[in-house]
């Protein structure tokens, strides 16, 4: 891999980890367009390790906060402490969710998935849940405290359907949370720190796809100007979204998907495959 096929990557995956476009989508068409298929799932693991760096690192004080009021509530159950802990216990719940049938509904998600038409059908599909969330439904004012152990399986459930290439994990986490209720800042963060187990866990999974394999066959330079570029672009994503999304709408994000959609569906050889 050149070390500029290298930027492209680690933008791309940078940059759509984190919006409601589909990452996966978008890493898949990369390799479609520069005809280049990634050797096994270590460099695609190796970009997530970067994304989620650049999101623990932003999110760093909430972390602290959800982990050191969980484990506070054991010996003094505030109100601030409570509300840390079922936080915590929502996260878990949701990824506990996401992971097990993740596992089972991945052996079902065989490589006729993993086309231009089968992507662009999912970026619609995408596409228009975003426009539902927006235009027909009202946006709730409900915040972290007022969430229940219900709302932590149906977003579970709805971030288990980002097994499908094209269907945007965050963008489902936004839809389902917004769906329940929650508030757009509640909606978001919960979504960004659901990304945090969900991503290493899928890493912790696949940990024997990394080695020195991947450093012969990518090669060091274009490794580092991947991480590196995946790291800011992740980071510049992640701030980004939550400015933009106190300002704008969803809607635009839907508009995007359609447009890929239909890019893809016209000039990608529907005959393509790439195994991811």
């Amino acid at each position: 891999m050149s070390v500029i096929e290298a930027l492209i990557f680690g933008i791309v995956q940078g940059i759509t980890e984190f919006l409601p476009v589909s990452s996966t989508a978008h890493i898949v068409i990369t390799q479609m367009v520069f005809g280049y298929t990634f050797p096994g799932l270590a460099f695609e693991i190796y970009l997530h390790i970067a994304s989620i760096l650049a999101v623990m690192i932003y999110f760093r004080k909430d972390i602290v906060a959800v982990v050191t009021g969980f484990f506070a509530f054991f010996k003094e159950r505030s109100k601030e402490n409570k509300v840390h802990f079922f936080f915590a216990i929502y996260i878990v719940v949701a990824t506990m969710i996401t992971g097990v049938l993740g596992m089972i509904l991945s052996d079902f998600v065989g490589d006729t998935m993993k086309t231009p038409i089968f992507i662009s059908i999912a970026l619609t599909v995408t596409g228009f849940a975003l426009i539902f969330i927006e235009r027909f439904h009202r946006y709730g004012s409900r915040t972290d405290k007022d969430m229940t152990f219900v709302d932590s399986v149906i977003v579970g459930l709805g971030q288990t359907l980002a097994v499908f290439p094209g269907i945007s994990r965050s963008g489902s986490t936004l839809v389902v949370s917004l769906l329940l209720g929650l508030n757009k800042e509640t909606a978001v963060r919960y979504s960004f720190l659901l990304s945090i187990p969900v991503i290493l866990g899928s890493t912790v999974l696949a940990f024997d796809e990394l080695g020195s394999g991947m450093f012969s066959s990518i090669g060091a330079p274009a490794l580092i100007v991947a991480f590196i570029s995946t790291f800011i672009f992740s980071w510049l994503g992640i701030v980004w979204l939550i400015e933009f999304l106190k300002k704008s709408k969803l809607i635009y994000f839907a508009i995007y998907c359609f447009a890929v959609a239909i890019l893809v569906y016209l000039f990608i050889d529907p005959t393509t495959v790439i195994d991811v």
